[in-house]
């Protein structure tokens, strides 16, 4: 197609949204295998000539949620980021924070690669799904351990009684507790390997979730109060983990027998309390270099990516001192004008610029 653009703003209805190319691989919400093949090595083919659609994930045949997200993070082309290496001082807080037990508090400006580091620690030592606990200012420490679904329970029970016109026996109260993303984690290991926990953006929380959490992460476990109460008549009980799994919880206690790995990343934008600290292991992400810089681009754009965008990635490089450009809006400049290769070169620069745009200007 010579013109890239799907919408054109002319106005006059058409069908190119059927035409959409293929996301670029860390906006690909479905997994894509060419040769119908599941598990990580559908995930690392090549490009579907025939536009094949994605199979969405938990779909018969498809590869599952951890197959979807680390490619999302790490890239479709795998192999290349397992041929890359982070950076000394990286490795070995990583190292610290898992031979310690202790929470890994990440510092870094937007888009370089806090997040990710969560999803390649679990890729390389085979943890499992990682589990992610979003933040943002109304989030407090009950909503990272378990919901009690109190009024569900109460209609469920209301709604029998109805239906039935007699007294009706209550539906097991484990039916409506859902552990949260870090009682999930706290959970006891069957295999012995720790869980991955990403508290993503915690520098948007309330001021007293840090202080909330010193107790859960010096302990490893907590209580959940609606089943304590009823451990005489139901010892265990079984409840919903964060992704709806069922597990049975004893004595309405939960406590881990390997210390989670958790990562709480952190754009910088406040302090934390010294108490927090002082249970943490502290890493400063640098902007990723040269050599980081171009694994990245390799991993979700191919290697050609890196001749024929390399005069943006010079440019990214040569960014002013001090200015805030995430790497994602590099990946996002090279993917798009690589689609408007027949453009103007006018056009290629402007959406180079827009793209590009550094974070911390004003408009």
């Amino acid at each position: 197609m010579s013109d890239w653009r799907i919408y054109r703003g002319a106005g006059l209805p058409h069908d190119g949204a059927r035409h959409l190319p293929d996301p670029p691989p860390w906006r690909e919400f479905t997994a894509r295998s060419p040769d119908g093949a599941t598990g990580p090595d559908s995930l690392d083919g090549p490009d579907d000539p025939d536009g094949m659609v994605g199979t969405p994930a938990g779909s018969p045949g498809a590869p599952d949620s951890e197959e979807v997200d680390n490619a999302r993070r790490l890239g479709v082309k795998r192999r290349l980021v397992e041929s890359f290496h982070p950076r000394p001082d990286e490795v070995e807080a990583v190292n610290a924070a898992l031979q310690l037990r202790r929470p890994l508090l990440v510092t870094g400006n937007p888009g370089t690669g806090k997040s990710t580091l969560a999803h390649a620690v679990a890729h390389e030592l085979r943890l499992g799904r990682v589990l992610r606990w979003p933040i943002v200012s109304r989030t407090t420490l009950q909503d990272g351990l378990y919901h009690y679904d109190a009024i569900g329970r109460l209609q469920d029970v209301q709604l029998d009684r109805a239906v039935s016109g007699d007294a009706v026996r209550q539906p097991p109260i484990g039916s409506y507790i859902r552990l949260g993303p870090l009682g999930t984690a706290l959970l006891p290991s069957a295999d012995g390997l720790p869980r991955v926990l990403l508290i993503d953006e915690f520098d948007k929380s309330d001021i007293d979730l840090p202080n909330d959490l010193l107790n859960v992460l010096e302990e490893g476990e907590f209580t959940i109060r609606e089943l304590e109460r009823r451990v005489e008549r139901e010892p265990a009980t079984d409840v919903l983990t964060d992704d709806g799994t069922p597990v049975t919880v004893t004595g309405g206690r939960v406590r881990c027998t390997a210390f989670p790995f958790i990562i709480l990343t952190s754009n910088g934008e406040r302090d934390f309390p010294a108490a927090l600290l002082r249970r943490c292991i502290q890493l400063d992400l640098k902007p990723p270099g040269e050599k980081q810089l171009a694994a990245m681009v390799a991993a979700h754009l191919g290697e050609e990516a890196l001749e024929e965008g390399a005069e943006l990635i010079e440019r990214f490089l040569q960014r002013e001192p001090g200015e805030v450009v995430a790497t994602d809006q590099l990946l996002n400049a090279l993917y798009v004008t690589q689609r408007a290769a027949n453009a103007e070169p006018v056009t290629r620069n402007r959406l180079a610029e827009m793209l590009l745009r550094p974070l911390d200007r004003p408009r």
